[in-house]
């Protein structure tokens, strides 16, 4: 886990991407400079947030949104969610204590074991205890 790169305005988890080799983080540069990310002009939460002049996805409504990554998977959601609700360091602290307990980030290409959910209180409550909501 690289935990100085935090979580992604959107909620992923930079800290355990895959990518994070190559990727700095969205959230360093100032946010607004991204030339060295591939993805940064079609980012929609991106773009919404710099629209909002908001920090993060967290500062708004993430569970109710439908935006960009928000469309068709919940991790990010449900990431965002539940900074909202706890805030950016307890989700670092789950997701290292997860980390260490054999939770997979990205164990196929970009999907893990939190991308295993279709339901968003269950995602945020297997974050919290992997072992209750475990379909790991």
């Amino acid at each position: 886990m690289k935990r100085e790169l935090g979580i992604a305005r959107c909620g992923l988890a930079c800290c355990l991407c895959s990518e994070n080799v190559k990727c700095k983080g969205c959230r360093r540069d100032g946010f607004l400079e991204l030339s060295w990310c591939p993805d940064a002009d079609w980012c929609e939460n991106r773009r919404c947030g710099i629209d909002k002049s908001i920090e993060g996805c967290y500062k708004c409504e993430p569970a109710d949104c439908r935006k960009g990554l928000y469309k068709d998977k919940i991790k990010a959601r449900a990431f965002a969610e539940f900074v909202r609700r706890y805030g950016v360091e307890e989700l670092l602290d789950c997701l290292e204590r997860n980390e260490k307990n054999g939770i997979v980030y990205h164990r196929e290409g970009i999907m893990g074991d939190y991308d295993k959910f279709d339901d968003l209180e269950k995602l945020i409550g297997f974050i919290r205890d992997p072992g209750k909501d475990s379909i790991v």
